[in-house]
């Protein structure tokens, strides 16, 4: 998947060694509207891996996605419910949080793995390397590192 003609929209730099595209955001909302315009590529069947620490702006890059898919449903972190799911005009939303969960097993034997890669339905996860081994093979990564307490550097990859 080439990102970087998909979302010429949005200033990027490709960085030429792991081949991800690279975004540095100045707030929150500007967070939100890269992410949007992110979205705005996908067709569904995605799975998308967040990482990045406490705080780093996971959950405010999952608002700007479902926005995106026209879900106007307030977006929070399903860190104690492990998944929420959102109705888009076209895609279903499927947000998770792996925080809890200590392997793919876990995350297998409470279902959140059902819906990975179905038409319809986009899947975003939180903390993915707590779920490693129940991943499928083509995820596109998402790594937000904090800058400042308002800039966030964003690697697609």
């Amino acid at each position: 998947m080439n990102l970087a003609k998909s979302i010429m929209k949005v200033p990027m730099k490709q960085n030429s060694e792991q081949k991800c595209i690279v975004k540095i955001t100045k707030s929150a909302s500007e967070t939100e509207d890269f992410a949007e315009e992110f979205a705005s590529t996908l067709s569904g069947g995605e799975v998308v891996l967040l990482f990045g620490d406490l705080g780093a702006g996971k959950t405010v890059f999952a608002k700007g996605v479902a926005r995106a898919l026209g879900i106007t449903q307030d977006i929070k972190s399903p860190t104690f419910t492990l998944c929420c799911e959102y109705f888009g005009k076209s895609l279903r939303l499927k947000h998770i949080d792996a925080y809890r969960l200590k392997n793919g097993d876990e995350a297998e034997a409470c279902g959140i793995t059902e819906d990975f890669g179905a038409r319809g339905v986009l899947t975003l996860i939180e903390w993915p390397e707590q779920i490693e081994s129940a991943l499928p093979r083509n995820c596109i990564k998402i790594h937000i590192t904090r800058i400042s307490d308002t800039e966030r550097k964003i690697e697609v990859c």
